[in-house]
């Protein structure tokens, strides 16, 4: 059905030059093939495609320039991204990982370059690779914290600049920057703790993530055909004390880093379609399940104070009143989105689908724009008493993932197999392809989730058989409804799978979906069965200005919407009333996401 523009573009496709085991029978779209309409994910995207196409490209290159020992015009970029030789992991953070982001600016950029065509876009990304490719040498890890981590995202920027903006210069210098780094590299992945058992000048040198290399370094070998790449990427997979265990029903998640190792996953599932291991797959999909069910937040968020917990220890809950570090959430939502359209793509399950609902509505959708000086939006909140605010640090690592979740908002959006689509994400939006000759388009016009409810047109050039996909969330009530031009469907809905509906489908047929979206309470642990979030459907809803004291759990479940589609609730409850938002709707109020509830 694909063209090869799009297969190539799929997190699964063949490559180029070189062969892989395993092509999972549903494959994201091309970028270009899906235009996302009006609507807050738009609006992010837009947004933070203008900041990066406007910052200077000087900048940018500044870091990489004074360590190569070049001219180096150009203001600082200021916070994590400078030279800075007094860092030592203790105090100021300034200089902690010269030019650390760069590669994810690029890659974030080249996306944005495939979403839209935009001619400025694409000849940024050619003018960083060309600009970058001069200061590349070995130099520039002398010293350096966190090698492996800075390697891994420049890695992912010039293969993105590679596959998406058409800069074909960008594999060569791929293969200097990895001749560069290899010197500074270790025998093998390290964990924290290995880090921290051999001799370091200060802590920061014990915080690389050598774990994470092998996606990047297997996308490189599929493009390249080189196999020095598929090599690195065997070397650095971390089977001993990570992936081994996940894939024998381990939970070896607790006490690790917790979005490095989320992010770990993608190479994990690299591994199984490069080499077909199937002990790699299991870890993946082992490893989101552990995720999934004794690590996250009712936001789908995980990893306060950015650690994974012991199950059964009650550390989750106790964290509200801890920390306000709750879940680190460009990046966090990034990893996630990521290991998810990687196992949807493989295992058709929509309860990947489901869960980035979860983490789109109620995490990364509710950031703060970066700001020009590097300001970012880090942390979501959950304390007991929480705010919106900024990293403490410009430029962190959050500032390079941001800007690849948003452009990446389309593909996680629709699939395709041999036989149609797949629709995983309802937000307003047009799919446009071809099936067996025709040419095709799928216009979704939502205020999902505020407004349970959507509907898609099909355009056509002539009719057409194909199947349609829906996914049908885990939380869906029994009287969510399937119509097709104002008949429902007579067909069973099942919660958390997709509905299929295979039909010669003609040019203006409508489909609706209403769904029953309940009101429900969700424990934040086991260990506090009365500490709940109040959710509607895949939303969560956080308290605003809440008054202190015990809820009734029927008062919660009162709740109600103040106007169809509005983001704003209520419920009269023993404290008051009370006022609730979404994540997204939330600015400078101090808010709540649990409540202590009895009955």
């Amino acid at each position: 059905m694909a063209h090869r523009s799009v297969a190539k573009a799929a997190a699964g496709a063949a490559p180029n030059n070189a062969s892989v085991a395993i092509r999972p029978l549903i494959r994201t779209f091309d970028y270009q093939r899906v235009q996302l309409l009006d609507g807050p994910m738009l609006q992010q995207f837009e947004t933070n495609h203008a900041f990066f196409l406007a910052l200077d490209n000087d900048r940018l290159l500044k870091a990489f320039r004074q360590r190569a020992g070049l001219a180096a015009p150009g203001e600082d970029m200021g916070g994590w991204y400078d030279n800075d030789p007094a860092f030592d992991g203790t105090g100021s953070f300034h200089g902690f990982i010269p030019g650390h982001s760069f590669g994810q600016y690029v890659s974030g950029l080249a996306r944005a370059y495939a979403v839209t065509g935009s001619k400025a876009t694409q000849e940024k990304v050619q003018q960083l690779v060309q600009g970058f490719a001069p200061t590349v040498c070995s130099r520039f890890y002398d010293d350096y914290h966190l090698p492996a981590y800075t390697y891994d995202k420049t890695s992912c920027g010039l293969i993105d600049a590679y596959r998406y903006a058409g800069d074909t210069r960008a594999l060569d210098v791929h293969k200097a920057a990895t001749d560069a780094v290899v010197p500074h590299l270790p025998e093998k992945a390290l964990s924290r703790k290995e880090q921290f058992a051999r001799p370091h000048k200060d802590v920061a040198y014990c915080w690389d993530e050598t774990y994470t290399l092998p996606e990047n370094l297997f996308l490189a070998y599929r493009l390249s055909g080189n196999s020095r790449y598929r090599d690195l990427a065997i070397r650095f997979i971390e089977d001993d004390l990570y992936f081994g265990p996940l894939a024998r029903g381990e939970n070896v998640l607790p006490g690790e880093h917790a979005y490095s190792h989320v992010n770990a996953f993608s190479s994990a599932m690299q591994a199984y379609l490069v080499l077909g291991s199937e002990k790699h797959l299991s870890a993946a999909k082992n490893g989101f399940e552990f995720l999934r069910t004794t690590q996250s937040f009712a936001t789908g968020g995980w990893g306060p104070d950015e650690l994974f917990r012991k199950p059964g220890s009650g550390e989750i809950g106790a964290s509200l009143t801890k920390s306000h570090a709750s879940f680190e959430t460009p990046c966090g939502a990034y990893g996630h989105f990521k290991i998810g359209r990687y196992l949807l793509s493989v295992t058709g399950d929509s309860r990947y689908g489901d869960s980035m609902e979860s983490v789109l509505y109620n995490t990364i959708l509710g950031a703060k724009p970066l700001k020009t000086d590097g300001s970012s939006f880090y942390y979501s909140d959950y304390n007991l008493t929480a705010h919106k605010g900024y990293h403490q640090d410009k430029w962190p690592c959050c500032s390079g993932t941001f800007p690849q979740i948003t452009a990446d908002y389309g593909i996680s959006s629709y699939f395709h197999d041999d036989e149609g689509i797949y629709v995983n994400l309802y937000v307003p939006s047009r799919l446009s392809w071809r099936h067996h000759g025709a040419n095709l388009s799928l216009t979704q016009r939502t205020q999902y989730p505020h407004v349970p409810f959507t509907e898609m047109v099909v355009s056509a050039d002539r009719d057409t058989p194909f199947a349609m996909r829906l996914r049908i969330p885990a939380w869906a009530g029994s009287r969510t409804t399937l119509s097709i031009n104002g008949k429902k469907v007579d067909q069973e809905l099942t919660p958390g799978r997709f509905a299929t509906v295979n039909r010669t489908w003609k040019d203006g047929d409508r489909i609706a979906v209403e769904f029953d979206a309940p009101l429900q309470l969700q424990a934040v642990d086991p260990q506090h069965p009365n500490l709940v979030a109040l959710t509607y459907g895949s939303l969560a809803l956080f308290a605003i200005q809440p008054a202190d004291g015990v809820v009734r759990r029927s008062d919660l479940l009162g709740a109600r919407q103040l106007a169809a589609g509005s983001q704003d609730w209520e419920a009269t409850t023993a404290v008051g009333r009370l006022s609730f938002k979404p994540f997204a709707g939330i600015d400078a109020e101090q808010y709540r996401l649990y409540h202590q509830v009895v009955g």
